[in-house]
């Protein structure tokens, strides 16, 4: 058995880290922040709570399948909720639209939201299921070296037009839908990997079947709850957790990895090291990789985020967990986004987890987590705050006057939080018919080195990171 060390001790980075223990490596965690858990991170101040990084779990058997190998069950560890309404999406015109957990009553709430266009719905949502199936077992099933790697797990040429990925998302979703508010609906999937719905490919179109057929979750005390079991089940494991240790170089012999060397100036050797850091952080500063490093500044970094924490006094009348106010046109907003400013209109979405769980704000108050999409770069945005305030306002939810405290967090914080290449959120976007095949790739340039996390393959959010440390430990095994 080998000796690991995972540079980064966010969800990636654990979660590879029990699956390679699991098969008897000895494993140790290293993360230069206080806190494991990425990206999956916690803010409280003065009795609010705010999930500052992912605020919404889907594919919770991901991280049961983790957990099962440590002798527990994401049951056993984590109260889950499956949230009905999953979604209230806000238009301009003052129309409002709340999707169920029920696909059966999604549709009906179509139809009556949009009459004639309940039907569109099921079509599209019938497309969105084959997008996934095939996607689950090609896309999702390995590394992505090239696109005859993806070829050689399609079972028929079906596959390849199964998964749709000649069409642009705004493309499908006008095809769709005649409905323009339920074109705007389907093309908001592509802000899940910061990417624009006018250039991300139709494949994108999956994730709102994943969400219908597999739930949208909260998980009770706060998305933190899942990274502490995580942690727990490493600690449980025999799995060193290394934390405020800051990795400054990837260490090598030739054409093979031998350890990791620290801020203190120590090293630790390792066979197999495992990056769960940007892709970028890694090959301009860990092991640098010139020719890498100017083959990722040519792909298109993915979007980043304005958030603000609002605080609160008092209830919104029937607040939703997760609410979504659009802009008027996604056509203006993504033309400010792309040609690198924010948007002037911007989309806001919301998630008041209070609304489901009384602990995350003190009573009578609610905890509002709101996220605008910026650009790559785009610095700290000052004043932005108040421009997402007043198009809540604008919309009739005007929370300016019940406000307790607000704070921030720009793109300049995301780079420096998460060390992210221009404080994008997921590394390189899905803009492109090849973005899939830009991504940095799971296996590092030279022998033990991999790559996990949302930089590489197959890119963000709670369950892809999760597939990326069961694709590595996969090709650990095999390449032993």
């Amino acid at each position: 058995m080998a000796d690991v060390a995972v540079i980064g001790g966010g969800v990636g980075g654990l979660c590879a880290a029990i699956r390679l223990r699991a098969v008897g490596h000895r494993v140790d965690v290293f993360e230069r922040n206080e806190l494991m858990g990425g990206k999956l991170a916690v803010r409280e101040r003065d009795g609010f709570s705010f999930d500052i990084g992912p605020s919404l779990l889907t594919l919770p058997n991901q991280f049961d399948d983790v957990l099962r190998l440590t002798g527990t069950t994401l049951a056993e560890q984590v109260e889950l909720v499956r949230l009905d309404p999953q979604f209230r999406y806000h238009w301009p015109d003052g129309s409002t639209l709340d999707i169920p957990n029920d696909p059966a009553a999604a549709v009906r709430a179509v139809e009556a939201f949009s009459p004639g266009s309940g039907s569109d719905w099921r079509l599209f949502m019938a497309r969105a299921h084959r997008i996934w199936n095939v996607s689950e077992r090609t896309f999702f099933a390995g590394p992505m070296s090239s696109p005859l790697a993806l070829l050689r797990r399609m079972r028929t040429p079906r596959d390849l037009i199964d998964i749709d990925a000649m069409r642009t998302l705004a493309k499908a979703a006008a095809d769709a839908f005649t409905d323009p508010r339920l074109q705007q609906w389907a093309c908001r999937y592509a802000t899940y990997s910061g990417s624009s719905p006018f250039q991300a490919p139709a494949t994108l179109g999956c994730i709102p079947a994943i969400e219908q057929r597999h739930g949208a979750w909260y998980v009770m005390g706060g998305l933190g709850r899942l990274r502490d079991a995580l942690v727990r089940a490493c600690e449980s494991f025999g799995i060193g957790l290394h934390a405020s240790t800051e990795v400054t170089a990837v260490t090598a012999s030739g054409d093979r990895v031998t350890g990791i060397r620290t801020a203190d100036g120590s090293t630790h050797g390792a066979s197999i090291v495992i990056a769960n850091v940007d892709a970028e952080h890694l090959y301009r500063d860990l092991m640098p990789r010139p020719a890498v490093v100017r083959r990722l500044e040519r792909a298109t970094p993915s979007g980043s985020g304005f958030v603000v924490m609002a605080a609160v006094r008092g209830r919104t009348p029937a607040v939703q967990h997760h609410s979504i106010w659009f802009s008027p046109s996604y056509a203006q907003e993504y033309a400010d986004l792309d040609a690198g400013r924010p948007a002037a209109t911007p989309t806001v979405y919301a998630c008041v987890s209070a609304a489901t769980d009384a602990i995350q704000a003190p009573e009578g108050h609610e905890n509002w987590f709101l996220l605008a999409n910026a650009p790559a770069d785009a610095g700290a945005m000052d004043g932005y705050a108040e421009v997402m305030l007043d198009r809540l306002a604008a919309y009739g939810t005007d929370l300016r006057d019940r406000i307790v405290f607000t704070e921030t967090m720009s793109p300049v914080d995301i780079a420096n939080r998460y060390r992210a290449a221009h404080g994008s959120i997921y590394g390189t976007s899905s803009n492109g018919r090849r973005a899939a095949f830009a991504r940095p790739a799971n296996r590092g340039p030279v022998a033990g080195l991999y790559l996990v996390g949302g930089t590489s393959h197959p890119g963000g959010g709670l369950p892809l990171v999760a597939m990326s440390a069961r694709i590595v430990a996969d090709m650990i095994g095999a390449d032993r």
